[in-house]
């Protein structure tokens, strides 16, 4: 029985072949509509979520299985007191698999120490969130063609975005990286984060101003400044509103550059460039959904 709590989980030829899975499920989704029938998906998410949670149980769905679990720590006995150890026991008991989000790094961790049944890490606080970067990489390898040789920006709240952190060790497997961190001082990628790509001798640069680099980009990654990851609001007012791309910035980029995005955003993106057919951030949603499939397909072993 295996879990997912890191990308780093699976080799790049496992990867390789669950991203094939997922490009054949885009594109024969009726040959995969009853692959979960008796099936059970728990979704157990201790803080808010609307894509991950609704792309999972969509996931399932799709794959003619069920879904059950709660969608705020509230709603479950986490609100009496019940650890996640137990919360886990209890859920393997009615459930197939489950996939897990809690604001504390390492919890899926635990659950999955404990559980007889597969767990998926949905994102564990500042930690990880693994198959938003599964989503990330299918959606790079599909509308490029590959997931080596490019420049990536990764632009906003680098210190405590997950998403960031799991997408950049991700892609230290891939030949050619060079990635471009966009942040203010506050924001920089961890120190941890910094001292494994020195380890690797893998190329990166660390810059302010969003502007300079646009040019030589061949992706761009947005993350918004996190709320609830700020222990000060004022600091978090002083710099939510510090990237906004617009589409005069776009002007500046290439002509086949991607944005992408793990949503939600707020205000670091504007609306008007939602046109622009190099804003991918929405399709994103779409091959998190074929992704995910894909993943609960490998973990209960139907592939």
């Amino acid at each position: 029985m295996r879990h997912l709590m890191n990308p780093m989980d699976f080799s790049v030829e496992e990867l390789d072949r669950l991203f094939d899975l997922a490009a054949d499920i885009e594109k024969h989704p009726e040959a995969y509509a009853h692959k979960c029938e008796g099936k059970k998906l728990a979704t157990c998410f201790y803080e808010p979520s609307t894509r991950t949670r609704l792309s999972f149980e969509s996931a399932m769905l799709n794959l003619g299985g069920s879904v059950i679990g709660f969608s705020d720590a509230g709603s479950s006995s986490a609100s009496k007191g019940e650890s996640v150890s137990d919360t886990i026991r209890v859920i393997s008991c009615f459930a197939d698999i489950c996939a897990m989000r809690h604001p504390k790094e390492g919890a899926p961790m635990v659950a999955a120490s404990r559980s007889s049944i597969p767990v998926i890490n949905a994102g564990d606080g500042g930690h990880q969130h693994p198959t938003q970067t599964l989503t990330d990489l299918l959606t790079i390898r599909s509308l490029k063609g590959r997931l080596d040789h490019f420049t990536i920006g990764l632009c906003g709240d680098l210190k405590f975005g997950r998403t960031v952190h799991s997408l950049v060790n991700a892609l230290s497997r891939y030949e050619g990286i060079h990635f471009v961190f966009i942040s203010p001082e506050e924001l920089r990628i961890p120190g941890y984060l910094r001292e494994t790509l020195w380890s690797k001798a893998l190329s990166f640069e660390e810059v302010i101003r969003l502007e300079d680099v646009m040019p030589k980009l061949d992706l761009l990654y947005m993350t918004r400044v996190q709320r609830e990851r700020f222990f000060n609001e004022e600091d978090y007012v002083r710099l939510k509103d510090f990237y906004v791309l617009t589409k005069a910035k776009m002007e500046r980029a290439r002509e086949d550059m991607l944005v992408l995005h793990p949503l939600p955003r707020v205000n670091e993106i504007s609306v008007e460039v939602d046109d622009d057919p190099r804003a991918v951030y929405f399709k994103q949603v779409r091959y998190g959904v074929y992704v995910r499939m894909a993943l609960i397909l490998t973990l209960l072993e139907l592939v």
